[in-house]
């Protein structure tokens, strides 16, 4: 090893000096409390919201049980249905993976700020139009997804529609009428 250094002694001299850094980062307005919880300011669709959280409280988590947004859904909680697809800062994630302390400072838009008042996104109509949903469990994560797809530009053909849905899952099976809707909304 360099200057005759072990594995062992550079990897314990880099410990070392990353816990000397951690101790003496400055403290933040947002530093965690004596309680262990931090607060989290963020905007939600549209409007600014300050949590206190525990930082293992996830996005989904604190949008329906501290800010009833209750549009977002929690489906399997592992990150594999897509029912509580949110954008942040215009990108679409999956809340139940995603740590609400993360949106610090971020653009959280769920299903209930897709609208404008009382219009609808287009993708919302489209879904109306072509019946693009059944029981509807799917649905609020199924529009948030689409609206990214069409903002990702990635709404060209019916295989690439399919495929960058391919993270919301419809257990009723109304895919056609996903991708007709969005098609739709689209412009495709």
């Amino acid at each position: 090893m360099a200057d005759g250094l072990s594995r062992r002694q550079l990897f314990g001299r880099a410990a070392v000096v990353s816990a000397g850094v951690a101790l003496a980062a400055p403290a933040t307005a947002e530093a965690a409390a004596d309680d262990g919880t931090v607060e989290v300011s963020f905007v939600l669709n549209g409007k600014p919201q300050t949590l206190t959280v525990d930082p293992r409280v996830t996005l989904l988590d604190a949008l329906r049980e501290r800010l009833h947004q209750t549009g977002t859904k929690k489906g399997c909680d592992r990150g594999q249905c897509g029912a509580c697809t949110v954008h942040i800062d215009g990108r679409r994630v999956v809340s139940c993976l995603t740590l609400a302390v993360t949106v610090r400072g971020k653009q959280v838009t769920t299903i209930e700020g897709l609208a404008e008042g009382e219009t609808l996104h287009p993708v919302q109509e489209a879904f109306i139009a072509c019946d693009a949903f059944q029981c509807g469990f799917c649905t609020s994560g199924q529009i948030m997804s689409a609206a990214a797809v069409i903002a990702e530009g990635r709404a060209r053909t019916d295989a690439e529609i399919s495929e960058a849905m391919s993270g919301n899952i419809c257990r009723c099976g109304a895919y056609p009428n996903i991708v007709a809707a969005i098609r739709q909304a689209g412009g495709a």
